[in-house]
């Protein structure tokens, strides 16, 4: 029998959704091997987090009271202390700015291996199986790995976990050494249009290099204000200058997972689909009725962008 252990993410106070998707791939892992799911929440209010983490699942909660944001130093010292403590099988972490900081740092400390950004994980005796993407989703590839081993999960690939659940909640006393701790976050100071994270948002209107030119956005912006919904686009209009980076979906942008996700003017290149495909509802608006966006679509709209996109404003903002 051989336990898990998953690290939980927050950010500016909020827990992240891959929180609760990380707990749905390591009940999965440790329902494989026989093991325990122990879940660990560090820094910020964790006894809050750690009272909204306790899903169905979740074996243990390991609280670590240090600081109130993310700190490499700190989470790499404290994760090593619960792997030496717990010695389970796997650390899974999530694949983000923050996970694959401190992921490698602890692999290295622990002597572990390390596989990044998977899409599936599972099990076959001693051997993690961890399944990612190559060449911008096009190939999907498998890694062997044996014994004890770090994994970074992609967000969106897990369905949340749900439920409430009975786990024992444990405050662990992490020794942290100050002298090795090297940054502080004093503050945050928004920048570049980052006054929106569209990995947050509800309801994404996604603008995409149909609508032909700059003046046109504010037709998409329009839209996105009688629903009450927040911006986003495809790399060309990023690219293009249109709008800013954070409001970028896909590979090289952010992997977003909102009720309602409305492509407007865009083809559903790869890279953009593995962004967006994880949207509980996708609607489509193409003149191009063979676009790869309209097959993975809940509804499709075969239309003129300009044609659809004000009769729908007029339906919703009136």
């Amino acid at each position: 029998m051989t336990d898990v252990l998953a690290v939980t993410e927050h950010r500016r106070g909020e827990l992240r959704d891959v929180s609760y998707e990380i707990i749905t791939a390591g009940r999965q892992l440790a329902d494989e091997t026989g093991g325990d799911l122990h879940l660990a929440v560090i820094s910020g209010t964790v006894d809050e987090f750690a009272e909204k983490c306790n899903r169905e699942g979740v074996d243990a909660i390991h609280t670590v009271s240090h600081g109130e944001e993310f700190n490499h130093d700190v989470y790499t010292q404290a994760i090593t202390q619960l792997y030496d403590e717990l010695a389970p099988q796997y650390v899974l972490t999530p694949n983000s700015v923050n996970g694959l900081d401190y992921a490698p740092a602890i692999a290295n400390a622990l002597d572990l291996p390390v596989v990044t950004d998977t899409i599936d994980l599972e099990t076959d005796g001693e051997t993690l199986i961890a399944t990612r993407e190559m060449y911008g989703g096009k190939v999907e590839t498998t890694n062997e790995l044996e014994g004890p081993a770090v994994a970074t999960i992609r967000g969106a690939e897990w369905p949340a976990a749900e439920g409430t659940g009975d786990a024992s909640l444990e405050a662990f006393d992490a020794d942290i050494d100050e002298d090795s701790v090297g940054s502080t976050v004093n503050g945050f100071e928004e920048v570049g249009g980052g006054d929106v994270d569209i990995s947050e948002a509800d309801v994404l209107v996604s603008v995409g290099r149909g609508i032909e030119e700059e003046e046109n956005i504010p037709l998409i912006e329009e839209l996105a204000d009688a629903l009450d919904a927040t911006v986003s686009s495809s790399r060309p209009i990023v690219d293009n200058g249109w709008l800013p980076k954070n409001r970028q979906v896909g590979q090289s942008g952010k992997v977003v997972t909102p009720d309602v996700y409305i492509a407007i003017g865009i083809s559903g290149a790869v890279q953009h689909v593995a962004g967006m495909k994880g949207a509980d509802t996708i609607v489509a608006i193409n003149t191009d009725p063979n676009a790869p966006i309209m097959d993975i679509a809940d509804y499709a709209i075969h239309d003129d962008l300009f044609d659809v996109v004000p009769a729908l404003t007029e339906e919703f903002g009136g």
